[in-house]
Formats: C-alpha cells, sequence, structure tokens
C-alpha cells in the first residue's frame, strides 16, 4: 500500500493506480473547489480519512458513490432556487451550500441570463445581487415583477451595501427579504428555508 506523503505536495505526480486521493486531486476529480470538498466531509456527505498529519485523503469509490447519488444529471430534488450574481465563487458557494440542503438551483451571471432562466423555468425562489453590471439586481426585480407579478416569485435581495436604506428599499421594491453581502451563509439559508422549506 503506498504511504501518504508527509508534505502538501502540489508537485506530487497524479495518483494512477492507487485508491486514494489527496483534498486536491479529489476536488478536481469531482470538478469543485477545495473549500466544496472540505464542507462536504465536515457535514458527512462525503467520507473522509485523515493521515497523522491531519491531512484528508478520500477513496476513490467513495467518490464516485456521491456522484452516481448526486452527479450531475440526477433528478432535481426539492425547490428550484435561481441565484443570480456576476461572481462565480459566490454563486458556487450559495449553490452548494443549497444543494447540501435539499434544494435544486440553477445559477445565473447577470440579469439578462437570470430572466432568461426564469422565462425557461420559473423557480420558486430567486436569489438576487443588486450590484451587477449593466442590468442591475433593482431592474431584473422590476422586469420579473412586471412579468409574473409582485410577489408570485419570492426575491430575496443581497449586496455588499450594508446601509439600512438598501434594505428598506428592497423592501419597498417588493423583495421579500434582504441580506448583506458578504453575507452569512447560514443566514441565507435560514430565509430559504422560512421562504421555500426544502
Amino acid at each position: 500500500m503506498a504511504s501518504a506523503e508527509s508534505g502538501a505536495g502540489p508537485r506530487r505526480p497524479p495518483v494512477g493506480e492507487t485508491d486514494w486521493m489527496t483534498l486536491g486531486q479529489a476536488a478536481k476529480y469531482l470538478g469543485v473547489a477545495q473549500s466544496t470538498i472540505r464542507k462536504w466531509s465536515d457535514v458527512g456527505r462525503v467520507p473522509a480519512f485523515y493521515t497523522p498529519g491531519g491531512h484528508r485523503r478520500f477513496r476513490r469509490g467513495d467518490l464516485d458513490a456521491f456522484l452516481e447519488r448526486s452527479g450531475p444529471g440526477k433528478p432535481a430534488r426539492g425547490p428550484l432556487v435561481l441565484v443570480v450574481d456576476d461572481d462565480p465563487q459566490v454563486r458556487e458557494v450559495v449553490r452548494v451550500n443549497l444543494e447540501l440542503e435539499g434544494y435544486a438551483v440553477r445559477e445565473a451571471a447577470n440579469a439578462d441570463e437570470g430572466l432568461a432562466a426564469v422565462e425557461h423555468d420559473a423557480p420558486d425562489l430567486i436569489l438576487l445581487d443588486v450590484m451587477m453590471p449593466q442590468v442591475d439586481g433593482w431592474e431584473m426585480l422590476r422586469r420579473v415583477q412586471e412579468r409574473h407579478g409582485i410577489g408570485s416569485i419570492p426575491v430575496v435581495m443581497f449586496s455588499g451595501q450594508l446601509e439600512s436604506a438598501v434594505e428598506r428599499e428592497a423592501a419597498e421594491r417588493g423583495a421579500r427579504a434582504f441580506v448583506g453581502k458578504p453575507f452569512d451563509l447560514r443566514a441565507l439559508i435560514e430565509q430559504t428555508k422560512q421562504i421555500v422549506p426544502a
């Protein structure tokens, strides 16, 4: 059996025949960020084993089983949430955490993509960033309300502008809730659960 490496070894060649993977290799294998795998192993979705030095190791069979259970193309379980934000890292973190809670998640990088997604398959909830280039979150909110009616699709706005005026504006414009950004993920998940329980 191959011995576990002692250092953080990004220079180490790929593992070839072995069934064990480092955190980085497992992340690449599943096509997600290392922080995502860490989170999944912390909550028990992906079993992890620890070396004496405290490094995580993942068995290829466990990763394959995980992909079989929840990989791409699997039927959506639970309410559909549309995440609209121009920051891909924000979208990934929100998506991963909502999927852990049993939601189906679609992503959009801007308001135009978001509006197209709403027309294609109306979500149960929209998580919408206020500050986006070209068409901002306020304008997207207005267009969604214009086409579907105010409140027919609940919207949670989020923004790096933490002034209470922005929160007030969100409420006045018909958003169901407002979360500051960088947001407390737990708070965002709780808001989502309150509005559309999984």
